[in-house]
């Protein structure tokens, strides 16, 4: 059985972050589930489908025309839809609010959980999103949530965005965060939960190296390296 660590927990949690650097570590594929909802979105929004239409948002999700690349030494993998580098689009927050509310829709759902579960190739996969554990990879050996406080993932959303050049304000940023987490958690669909066998971390005091290197250290446990 090839090997899965997943990582699953509310937006600003570090979840991206830490699979990448994981996934590296470990020589494995990166899945990054979330990218698929916004690109699903991104997509939407310029073809000018409403997010209410969950028929013609189902269409858009079976066929994306999408790739993933990798990026230069210690950059980030380069996403591109339709031909089109959308790496920046994909970030901002309009986008990842479009994506939480396509990701609420079932129809939407079943259309990318194949295309997520086919991300399970040898030597193994980390894989982060939000239902990674509790329905994409529910036979995944070692799963992680990673949490933190609202007002810790959006301090960090706030530098990440002005350390790019981009004015933020706290309280916009903490009452996106918090309007996203009520909406993910209380979805019908896949809500954002752990998983029952998941190791909970929070990491509003941890370092990304300190939370790195406790799952590394995990995986062994587990005898996944």
């Amino acid at each position: 059985m090839i090997p899965v660590i997943t990582l699953d927990g509310p937006g600003g949690a570090g979840k991206g972050t830490i699979s990448q650097i994981i996934a590296g570590k470990l020589g494995w594929r990166l899945l990054d589930s979330g990218a698929l909802y916004r690109l699903t979105a991104l997509a939407a929004e310029r073809r000018g489908v409403s997010f209410d239409d969950e028929v013609a948002l189902s269409e858009v999700a079976r066929n994306l025309d999408v790739a993933f690349l990798p990026g230069e030494e210690n950059e980030p993998v380069r996403v591109m839809l339709e031909g089109t580098e959308v790496s920046k689009d994909l970030r901002t927050e309009t986008c990842g609010n479009n994506a939480s509310k396509v990701a609420a829709l079932n129809g939407v759902r079943d259309a990318l959980l194949q295309r997520q579960r086919d991300f399970r190739e040898a030597p193994g996969v980390v894989a982060d999103g939000r239902d990674m554990g509790t329905v994409v990879f529910t036979d995944a050996p070692l799963k992680i949530y990673l949490t933190a406080s609202a007002e810790e993932r959006a301090s960090r959303r706030v530098k990440q965005l002005q350390g790019k050049g981009i004015d933020a304000k706290f309280q916009a940023i903490l009452s996106e965060i918090q309007t996203r987490d009520e909406r993910d958690m209380n979805r019908a669909v896949a809500p954002l939960k752990p998983a029952d066998d998941a190791i909970t971390l929070d990491t509003t005091n941890m370092s990304i190296p300190e939370v790195v290197n406790h799952i590394i250290e995990l995986a062994g446990e587990y005898s996944l390296v």
